[in-house]
């Protein structure tokens, strides 16, 4: 009996326990196809499992195969695949959705209703499924490997065809851009999707052309890639203006220059570090904790330098630090949203509730993304989701206009091959390149 084809896969076994293995390469079954992965982009959440074996609540408990932002091209069908997918064949470039939910089918494929149902997967929801799997997360176990292999078995209805003029990187940041489309509709400013729910085929509907985020000033805290494509998509989304907070004079540095931020006056603003002392803030309110003092302070510093003293309508919490989600209250105006996107603190020591609830400021929670991947390729394509696409920013005093897809390529600073992945994972922890470059998105190719 001839062996079995092998795969290598960069496999985590704990922190900075990442080992290239070669695993047995099975035919793809019921509903697969079989995939070479041919580009896979690293995020915080991958990086936080390679330095300390967890994220978050989520804990390693048996090796993991990292990587969820993929894209690759279809070398075998599963049974039944070519009848019920015709759009998929041998050869066709897919982008990969890693999140697998149950879809509200029994274990032999039949769908369950009334009761039984899914509710989540039921209205286009399967974010939320109880039952869902996402490669690469040690929520679920037995865990489901992630993509850093070369080839893998993927079910077919989460591979979303690329044109041609999409290139496999590109491809690979429909993920991270479906994060944010998926918050930027919790946040009222993005337009209900045009595909049915769970993949199937795209509807005759066209988007609005009217823009949800028209007139709304936008606050983004961090400007790793996520809050990079959460500022470049609320300027998609027609917003009236765009700022950025970090900690990081160059990656902010790289907003401005790259068109990340727009409207008048500046859209930068670096924030200090808590003095290492332990210092207090000036004049203190016994009733408040030292936290929200210094949130108080950075916030209104922040919409100085802004020139926003009523503060923004939308806020993108994209760093999950403490501190950035007490500031962004008190950097919201009256009846704003804050989206939290980033996935750090699992709590904060105290929050300035009164001042949230008073303003009607809401909070929204984003987990994920659903019914999204269609749209980012389109977006990623070059395809606007609003007439207001495209706008036009300043840098060193020329006017520019860039695609939003061209915009988003800019993201990608560095690639390395599969068996160079540990020293990809350790580039992106350092956050500087050997010249001193900044490293935004890395991207493992093959």
């Amino acid at each position: 009996m001839p062996a079995l084809p092998t795969s290598t896969a960069a496999v985590l076994h704990g922190p900075k326990d990442l080992r290239l293995e070669h695993r047995s390469l099975w035919a793809p079954g019921q509903g697969q196809c079989q995939i070479e992965v041919k580009a896979t982009g690293l995020c915080g959440s991958d990086l936080h499992y390679y330095l300390a074996g967890r994220n978050g609540d989520f804990a390693i408990r048996s090796p993991l195969v990292l990587g969820h932002e993929s894209s690759g091209i279809i070398t075998a069908l599963g049974p039944d695949v070519a009848i019920k997918y015709p759009h998929l064949r041998v050869g066709t470039r897919v982008a990969i959705e890693c999140g697998i939910p149950c879809r509200s089918l029994n274990s032999d494929g039949s769908q369950r209703t009334g009761k039984d149902a899914c509710k989540y997967c039921s209205n286009s929801r399967y974010n939320l499924c109880k039952n869902l799997r996402f490669c690469s997360s040690a929520k679920t176990f037995p865990h489901r490997d992630g993509m850093l292999q070369h080839k893998i078995n993927h079910e077919a209805w989460c591979l979303h065809p690329i044109p041609d003029t999409v290139s496999y990187s590109q491809a690979a940041l429909a993920e991270p851009l479906s994060v944010l489309l998926h918050a930027s509709r919790r946040a009222g400013i993005c337009p209900p999707s045009t595909y049915p729910s769970l993949g199937l085929a795209p509807s005759s509907n066209t988007s609005s052309s009217h823009s949800l985020a028209a007139g709304k000033k936008v606050l983004v805290f961090g400007v790793g890639a996520i809050g990079l494509i959460a500022s470049a998509l609320a300027q998609e989304l027609g917003a009236e203006r765009v700022c950025c907070v970090d900690i990081n004079n160059d990656r902010l540095a790289f907003a401005a220059r790259e068109g990340f931020t727009h409207g008048e006056g500046t859209g930068t603003y670096c924030l200090p570090l808590p003095a290492k002392n332990g210092a207090t803030s000036t004049e203190p309110n016994p009733k408040e904790t030292e936290n929200i003092r210094r949130a108080k302070e950075n916030a209104a510093k922040a919409l100085a330098a802004f020139n926003e003293p009523d503060g923004f309508d939308v806020i993108f919490e994209c760093t999950g630090a403490e501190g950035c989600i007490l500031m962004s209250v008190f950097c919201a105006t009256l009846g704003a949203r804050i989206a939290l996107v980033g996935m750090g603190s699992p709590t904060v020591s105290s929050f300035p509730i009164s001042a949230a609830a008073t303003r009607e400021v809401d909070l929204i929670g984003s987990f994920r993304y659903a019914d999204t991947y269609n749209e980012a390729v389109d977006l990623l394509s070059g395809s606007p989701i609003s007439r207001e696409g495209g706008k036009s920013y300043q840098s060193n005093g020329k006017t520019h206009k860039a695609l939003f897809s061209q915009k988003l390529s800019k993201l990608v600073t560095h690639r390395y091959p599969l068996n160079k992945a540990r020293e990809a994972f350790e580039l992106l922890a350092r956050g500087k390149d050997e010249n001193g470059g900044v490293v935004l998105k890395v991207v493992i190719e093959s």
